[in-house]
């Protein structure tokens, strides 16, 4: 048996409860995992409420994507990992079909990477959703190179964060948006070399006089919603408008045909582009490990709870007070 948490009905946080599950042996391609840390994600908020790109399929559901931990069994059929081995699990799954907020779980094989030895369980809960979003969108995706822009919206955000090193390692530069002056420092200090506050800057004008009038390559946008129609404003010519988040909750329009059809690209992105295509996963672990191992990625982790305080937990995430990751420590 291990503590799990458990959705009865769609909603807010207080519909989480903690449940004595039984974990059971891994099948053919899957691995058993004892948990230390759980990293959270908008995603699993969504999916808990009813808004996400998937719907839930039958209750009660369990949630989470990403974890780190030991390996305690391992299934028929999995290569290159062995009892013991400390591991991250990162989002190649439905929440339909796992879950990562428990002690312990069973998880695809597929979903699971070393990981390094520096890295802690905290922190390697903390990695793949923000560093292989940020590559695919921006690298895989969009092609940045040396000497592009990319602006981000919802910039404290683990993901936003994540941009701003991939930025930084690839020679790019990185223009932060946050609404107060409360996160400007921090942003700063993370790695963003120009912070937009935009409750009293123009974020058109602003972007303009950083850029030499040329306008961003990148706007990597977390929020979508109606904003997208004054952030394609500061795309240059052929520039690109990179959707991998819905937090505004509202539609949100093609901004091409309002602005007279410029030479603009928007597509939208989420992670699964990656890690279900074999040949863009591998290059985004070695990407990702590279960084770690360098010292050019540094996981950004604001607070941690228990998991007996989930609740506690997803509730500040939605106050949207943190800088980086939330993560769940688990004592088993």
């Amino acid at each position: 048996m291990a503590r799990t948490v458990l959705f009865d009905e769609l909603g807010g946080p207080e519909v989480m409860r903690l449940a004595d599950v039984p974990v059971g042996e891994p099948g053919p391609g899957e691995v058993r995992i004892r948990v230390g840390a759980i990293g959270l994600n908008r995603a699993e908020a969504l999916f808990r409420s009813g808004v996400y790109i998937e719907p839930v399929k039958a209750f009660p559901a369990r949630l989470g994507y990403e974890a780190a931990g030991v390996v305690e069994a391992v299934g028929e059929g999995v290569q290159g990992l062995d009892v013991g081995d400390a591991i991250s699990t990162m989002p190649a799954f439905s929440q339909n079909d796992y879950g990562v907020y428990a002690e312990r779980t069973i998880v695809p094989a597929h979903a699971v990477l070393h990981r390094p030895d520096h890295v802690s369980a905290i922190q390697g809960a903390a990695v793949w959703m923000p560093y292989v979003t940020a590559y695919g969108a921006l690298v895989e995706v969009g092609g940045m190179r040396p000497g592009d822009t990319v602006v981000l919206n919802a910039a404290s955000s683990s993901v936003a964060l994540a941009a701003l090193q991939v930025a930084e390692r690839t020679g790019a530069t990185a223009i932060a948006l946050t609404r107060g002056e409360a996160k400007k420092d921090a942003l700063l200090k993370l790695g963003a070399e120009h912070v937009i506050v935009t409750e009293t800057e123009d974020v058109v004008e602003r972007v303009r006089e950083l850029t030499d009038g040329r306008g961003a390559q990148f706007v990597f946008d977390g929020v979508a919603g109606p904003g997208v129609l004054e952030l394609a404003k500061v795309i240059a010519p052929d520039g690109m408008l990179l959707e991998y988040g819905m937090l505004s909750g509202e539609p949100t329009p093609y901004p091409g045909f309002t602005l007279g059809m410029p030479a603009l690209n928007m597509r939208t992105y989420t992670m699964h582009e990656t890690s279900r295509d074999p040949e863009r996963m591998r290059r985004a672990v070695a990407y990702v490990t590279s960084g770690l191992r360098s010292g050019a990625f540094r996981p950004v982790v604001d607070r941690t709870f228990d998991l007996e305080d989930v609740v506690e937990a997803h509730r500040y995430m939605a106050s949207n007070q943190q800088i980086g990751k939330i993560v769940l420590t688990v004592n088993t």
